[in-house]
């Protein structure tokens, strides 16, 4: 009884006062017990699914993890100690099991404190590879499948601070990048600058995008140049041989016949303006001993790339390996200086060259649309995927090389879920690399989602290349939601699904499609019990403008509507662009799904006593030559109306007691819907950006410029209206938010310049949290601000 009066006390009180330094709370013991439960492990299986790789996945860091030494330079977190990203998952326990048998079996020779990740299982599939993070460095080991041990692998200490960590080039030889100085040799830090920081520009176009973490100063510049250059190393069985001089690598990638390396290279000058991938690069090829045979390109950095989602650098780019060929470099370039806006028949072109690389370059096909990528299925059979991030439009051709001819496989609208054929299944060639799998020369597999006016109901298919006839092999029965993860055998139709219903926790079973026959192979236990009793339903309703509209309602467990009345009600959303009505009114998910939340679910809340709208849709349409955003704040207020009157229609939620919340995007949202309405009783709004003058050169799936459309930025952003914020507002922010654009002085203002206009508002800002929390500290203070806020301004 004293710590809820102590924690109400402080919660009051920090409404009285303009900043306030309060210590860590939790929320009610139901919201503790579910953020706090184990998560469920991941799984790795091997390609003829015999064995199986169980990961305990690790718990919530503790705030303590977060705030350990971070280098936050070039787009970039580093550990400074370790030469790794300062963030990330791993796993904590690893278990084997064989798929046939169900034994499993643990794993000896792991390292103390496990902190695994990066698992690769190698071209033999009798063993499985893993990084260990520990605070000095990052090590290389292998587990032996048929011994159940693993050992550790390297000498050099593994640098992973540009990702890419490692690959089997045979089955006893693994190529990995080095830590090439050690720690000591780092310069240390001047005590005062040499001279001011000054950047210019001589005349070029040079927009970009808001990023983060970026370098600021020349010592930033020693920093990057330290920690992300490497020595490629070359280990047979634990004898390591170096590849090559030290440099930075951004990506290394062997040649399906493992004789040479695709190599990207990063170059100074280094950007102030662009993260590391936009660095100025160099393209190159070498053999496998780091001798270089060609030099393919030498590629502009990023901060001279035009804005406009359809352009692109006018550079080549997507260098890769074609997958069933020893070693034959692909990539696309250009044909209109990457301005998608030029009257041209074709505005890409895809080349190849092959070894020995001393040819002239093939063309081998173009594209009307902005070539995404290119890939080699079978001889003479090259598949090209194009399309318009603008018009919203994907396109898939099977070309013939030698001939030149183009056959559309399928011309779709990215949102058009429905229609959506899926994604090839592929397998592993002859070089050990995962290609597209072909039936009889003229056929593939298809596995999606199967979008449909039930909800997702995913497939299996076979796609005839030459017809475009598709045969329906498999389809999920309801009330299950279950998907193909493997084919485990082609010829006998042996796969493994991941299979769950309301009921029915999610786990994977193998699963014969010729005789309907299913086994399970994990028995994984809810991880949250204290969910089990909340009832779930996909509900359907229609906007003003006619499109329809769906939302994911959550009710408490016991819950009747005609005995216990309306509900106070949490909706929280995520707007998306569409440019097509129909598309828009599409119906997406299922609601046949096992219910569980993570930590920035309000589904915690229907243990509350709420009804929750979750995945609340707020589609923002444009059709013809309108943009979505042109009406964007009006039909923001038309999808919050049609969902507030369907919960109220229903019986099950009180239109007086309504919250609206969202994250990123959806705190967008929110703000907008507070400043230009009156529908709801409060609201919630987690690392958002709300004045839009602060990403002038586009946002989200806006390509115009602030100079092009001032109005727009102006009448969208909730900044411009803060004065008309009256609904009590609860802001949240990652103090090192990374994500382009939210910055957390977003917050910071949008919070001032409520208080200026004397609205209700509240801004926590979460030390060391990203874009995406992670402390458990900060994410169980997160839900007891929000528990707070929700009881105070809605219940």
């Amino acid at each position: 009884m004293k710590k809820l009066f102590f924690s109400i006390l402080t919660f009051t009180c920090a409404q009285l006062a303009a900043q306030d330094a309060i210590r860590y709370q939790t929320p009610p013991k139901d919201i503790y017990d579910l953020v706090m439960a184990k998560p469920t492990p991941g799984v790795s299986f091997d390609s003829k699914g015999e064995w199986m790789l169980i990961m305990e996945r690790s718990p919530m860091p503790g705030i303590d993890e977060l705030a350990q030494p971070e280098l936050r330079i070039a787009g970039l977190r580093i550990n400074p100690n370790n030469f790794s990203p300062s963030r990330g998952g791993f796993s904590t326990a690893l278990l084997l099991k064989n798929i046939k048998t169900g034994i499993e079996t643990t794993i000896t020779g792991l390292p103390k404190n496990l902190k695994a990740d990066n698992f690769q299982w190698s071209p033999k599939e009798d063993k499985i590879s893993f990084t260990q993070t520990s605070n000095t460095g990052v090590d290389l080991y292998v587990i032996d499948v048929k011994t159940k041990n693993a050992a550790k692998l390297n000498k050099a200490i593994v640098n992973t601070v540009m990702g890419g960590a490692y690959d089997w080039i045979d089955n006893n030889t693994i190529l990995y990048k080095a830590v090439n100085k050690p720690l000591t040799a780092l310069a240390s830090k001047p005590v005062a600058p040499g001279g001011p920081v000054v950047q210019q520009n001589l005349g070029k176009v040079a927009a970009s995008r808001t990023y983060q973490d970026l370098i600021k100063n020349p010592y930033d510049e020693t920093l990057f140049e330290f920690y992300a250059t490497t020595q490629l190393i070359r280990n047979l069985n634990g004898m390591e041989s170096k590849i090559g001089s030290p440099a930075i690598y951004a990506n290394v990638n062997p040649s399906p016949d493992k004789k040479y390396l695709l190599i990207e290279r990063i170059d100074k000058p280094f950007s102030y303006l662009v993260p590391a991938g936009g660095f100025n690069s160099t393209m190159l090829i070498t053999d496998i001993t780091g001798k270089q045979i060609k030099q393919l390109a030498k590629l502009p950095s990023n901060e001279l790339a035009p804005t406009g989602f359809d352009n692109v650098l006018n550079a080549p780019r997507r260098y890769s390996w074609y997958d069933n060929d020893p070693a034959t470099v692909s990539w696309i370039e250009p044909l209109d200086s990457g301005i998608m806006k030029k009257k041209m028949d074709f505005h890409d072109a895809a080349y190849t060259l092959s070894a020995p690389f001393s040819g002239a370059p093939v063309l081998v096909a173009r594209s009307e649309m902005r070539m995404y990528g290119i890939s080699d299925v079978a001889k003479d059979m090259i598949f090209i995927t194009e399309g318009s991030q603008a018009k919203q439009k994907r396109k898939l051709s099977n070309v013939n090389p030698s001939t030149g001819f183009a056959d559309v496989l399928y011309n779709r609208s990215t949102n058009d879920a429905y229609n959506d054929p899926g994604t090839p299944v592929t397998e592993k060639n002859r070089y050990g690399v995962e290609t597209i799998k072909l039936i009889n020369g003229n056929s593939m597999y298809m596995r999606g989602n199967g979008a449909s006016t039930k909800g997702d109901l995913p497939f299996l298919n076979v796609f005839n290349i030459k017809t475009k006839e598709t045969t329906a092999l498999w389809r999920c029965e309801e009330p299950y939601y279950e998907s193909v993860s493997a084919i485990v055998d082609y010829d006998k139709l042996l796969v493994i699904t991941n299979r769950q219903s309301q009921e029915e926790q999610p786990n994977y079973y193998l699963k014969d499609l010729k005789n309907k026959t299913a086994k399970a192979i994990t028995a994984f236990p809810d991880p949250q019990p204290g969910l089990r009793g909340i009832t779930k339903q996909k509900i359907t309703y229609k906007r003003k403008d006619g499109i329809d509209l769906a939302a994911d309602l959550y009710v408490p467990k016991g819950y009747d509507a005609a005995k216990d009345g309306p509900l106070p009600v949490i909706m929280w959303a995520y707007p998306r662009e569409f440019k097509s009505a129909a598309d828009a009114s599409q119906i997406r998910g299922s609601k046949y799904t096992f219910t569980r939340v993570g930590y920035g679910s309000v589904i915690f809340w229907a243990t509350q006593g709420y009804a929750i709208m979750d995945n609340t849709e707020f589609p923002i349409v444009g059709e013809g030559d309108k943009k979505p955003n042109d009406n964007f704040v009006d039909q923001l207020q038309w999808s919050a109306q049609a969902a507030i009157d369907k919960i109220s229609d229903m019986g099950i939620g009180d239109r007086n007691r309504v919250a609206v919340g969202g994250h990123s995007y959806g705190a967008f949202m929110t703000a907008n819907l507070l400043a230009h309405g009156s529908l709801f009783k409060a609201g919630i709004a987690r690392s958002g950006a709300y004045n839009r003058t602060l990403t002038p050169f586009g946002f989200q799936n806006e390509e115009r410029t602030y100079w092009e459309a001032p109005d727009l930025y102006f009448n969208m952003s909730p900044f411009s209206f803060a004065d008309k914020i009256k609904t009590p507002l609860l802001m949240i922010h990652g103090e090192a938010d990374n994500n382009p654009g939210t910055f957390p002085i977003q917050s910071e203002r949008l919070y001032n310049a409520i208080k200026g206009h004397g609205g209700t508002v509240r801004f926590v800002l979460l030390p060391f949290e990203s874009h995406g929390y992670a402390a458990k500290e900060n994410i169980l203070h997160m839900l007891w601000e929000e528990d707070q806020w929700l009881n105070k301004y809605v219940k």
